[in-house]
């Protein structure tokens, strides 16, 4: 059974000896660890968390959960903002890097904006919407769903542009989501790199239109494109990312 208040807030202040306190920490909670932890969401004027979502980590509701973090809901300044906790047993000994990524792809209009970081928190924005298969399923209209794609290859070929590659854009059901004004956001730069070189939009293109249950699911909604054509027109902007060679990718698949 998971614990039964599904949109339960809690302020920081309550923590310390909260059963919730099991998430600060996930997933071995220590003492000494978790008041490090509550002292960090204090200078990151963290005031309360909202336990809600549709994943589950000790039975308690939360928005994601990963091998890196746990994704719950913080508020600061009265606002909601997403909070990436740390996890105790995570490959990374702090959170700088995925929050330098993230601010490099800020820089070029991607991704939820970073609201501050520490040791072993992550703030951002808080983004509400469907992820974008879900997205999709619920759309009919053609062009909505024309605008919103063209909008996720145009981010990702600002990605490519400013050098930095998102690493699980071939599959991504859970790094895209869509607000309500029909705005997507692409999440979770935990893999990102500068390091590579950057292929996010022949990545995403392979996601939304090659292969896979979503590229089913665009092709019912937008009309089936010549994934011949699209595949020659990647082959081209991968061997020279020119603005011209990414529209031709733009008009194989439709948009």
């Amino acid at each position: 059974m998971r614990i039964e208040d599904a949109a339960l807030k809690i302020p920081i202040r309550e923590l310390e000896n909260n059963p919730y306190a099991s998430i600060i920490c996930y997933p071995k909670l220590a003492k000494t660890e978790l008041r490090k932890r509550l002292k960090e969401l204090q200078k990151l004027k963290v005031y309360a968390l909202e336990f809600s979502g549709e994943k589950e980590a000790f039975n308690i509701p939360v928005l994601g959960k990963g091998c890196v973090g746990i994704v719950v809901i913080a508020y600061v300044d009265g606002e909601k903002a997403a909070l990436k906790i740390r996890r105790v047993d995570a490959d990374r000994f702090n959170m700088r890097m995925e929050a330098e990524m993230l601010k490099k792809a800020n820089s070029v209009g991607v991704g939820p904006k970073l609201l501050g970081f520490s040791k072993n928190f992550l703030l951002m924005q808080y983004v509400e919407g469907d992820l974008l298969p879900t997205w999709l399923e619920k759309t009919v209209e053609k062009m909505r769903v024309k605008m919103v794609l063209r909008e996720i290859l145009e981010q990702c070929w600002r990605l490519d542009m400013a050098g930095l590659d998102h690493g699980e854009l071939s599959h991504a059901p859970k790094h895209v989501v869509v607000n309500g004004e029909d705005k997507p956001f692409i999440l979770d730069f935990e893999s990102a790199s500068i390091n590579r070189k950057p292929s996010n939009v022949t990545s995403i293109c392979q996601f939304l239109f090659i292969s896979g249950l979503v590229a089913e699911k665009v092709a019912e909604k937008i009309g089936v494109r010549e994934k011949k054509t699209i595949i020659e027109a990647l082959r081209v902007y991968k061997a020279d990312k020119r603005r011209e060679n990414f529209e031709k990718i733009l008009a194989a698949c439709g948009l």
